[in-house]
């Protein structure tokens, strides 16, 4: 099992993201995943630094540590000829260490290019030809596609890897997982649901299974509880609302009724290393093998730290 730390890019800006990181990798995580946002799912997060930019900082200050994104959406705000390109030379700044993390994506970021919010069918649609564009540009020389919703003309990557990153698709329903089978070369959840990996294998897939773990680590679970639920209540509203509000606005009206104990069922809060043990233990037994810890305290030094103490030497 690998373990990963999730750069919070909504709730810190890039210097401490960078800094996060290098903390990360010497407490022995085996990667970091960075969210890939144009806007933080709430004003008082008050974050969302460009993640490329971060991750490169990140790969020029670590050495072994793998970077992920978690993840990107390929289709409207980035072209994924552009999107092509970048983790390519990711790949090649690295080391090698970078994986490409792809999803539809959500309105909350997407919409500020100014296009339409696609249906749910029609993003699929468009996830699919993505990640075509991009294993066609991958296989170098100039290329042109021709797509129902996207379209690619005379386009050419000039700096391949020897070893092209690996493609993670997120797959929150079967439809998703099946496509990551097909297409990519691992799943990306963040639920523990091993109907996903059936899919996910049913389609052809046999790499990674990432997962998200949400927790809230704290000296006390009130603390614990007290930031969740001031700073990751919208996790609570679910994928179908997450996906379609347009503006950290909307997710204040969309959370505000949302109860501390609502929160306290979401996140394994507070500094029992038992309780954060068993929430892992629920993704590792459903058959998932790259899982990120999603911490929401208020603290990361002091998760950090618990990792490094107590965390990683039961794990």
């Amino acid at each position: 099992m690998k373990l990963g730390y999730k750069l919070a890019a909504e709730a810190f800006g890039p210097e401490e993201l960078i800094r996060q990181a290098v903390r990360a990798e010497e407490v022995g995580f085996d990667f970091v995943e960075i969210s890939d946002h144009f806007h933080p799912w709430l004003d008082v997060q008050g974050h969302s630094p460009f993640a490329w930019s971060v991750l490169g900082a990140i790969a020029a200050r670590t050495e072994r540590i793998g970077l992920v994104t978690g993840v990107t959406c390929p289709t409207i705000r980035y072209h994924p000829a552009v999107v092509a390109q970048a983790a390519a030379t990711m790949s090649l700044i690295s080391g090698g260490r970078f994986t490409l993390g792809l999803g539809s994506g959500e309105q909350l970021n997407e919409h500020v290019v100014g296009k339409p919010w696609p249906s749910a069918t029609a993003r699929q649609e468009m996830l699919r030809e993505a990640l075509e564009i991009i294993r066609l540009l991958w296989q170098g020389g100039y290329r042109s596609y021709e797509g129902k919703h996207l379209r690619l003309v005379d386009a050419r990557v000039f700096d391949l890897p020897e070893e092209l990153p690996r493609i993670a698709v997120a797959g929150g329903g079967p439809q998703a997982a099946r496509l990551a089978g097909e297409l990519g070369d691992a799943l990306f959840v963040t639920d523990p649901d091993p109907g996903l990996i059936e899919a996910f294998t049913g389609a052809g897939g046999s790499g990674p299974l990432y997962a998200e773990v949400p927790l809230a680590y704290a000296a006390t679970e009130e603390e614990a509880v007290r930031e969740a639920h001031a700073k990751a209540r919208w996790a609570v509203t679910g994928w179908k609302v997450m996906a379609e509000l347009p503006n950290p606005v909307n997710f204040e009206a969309a959370s505000a009724t949302v109860r501390e104990e609502d929160v306290r069922e979401q996140f394994t809060c507070g500094p029992d290393v038992e309780r954060h043990l068993a929430a892992i233990r629920e993704f590792t037994e459903a058959g998932y093998d790259h899982v990120v810890t999603m911490n929401v305290g208020p603290d990361p030094d002091a998760f950090l730290d618990f990792v490094e103490r107590e965390l990683r030497p039961r794990l």
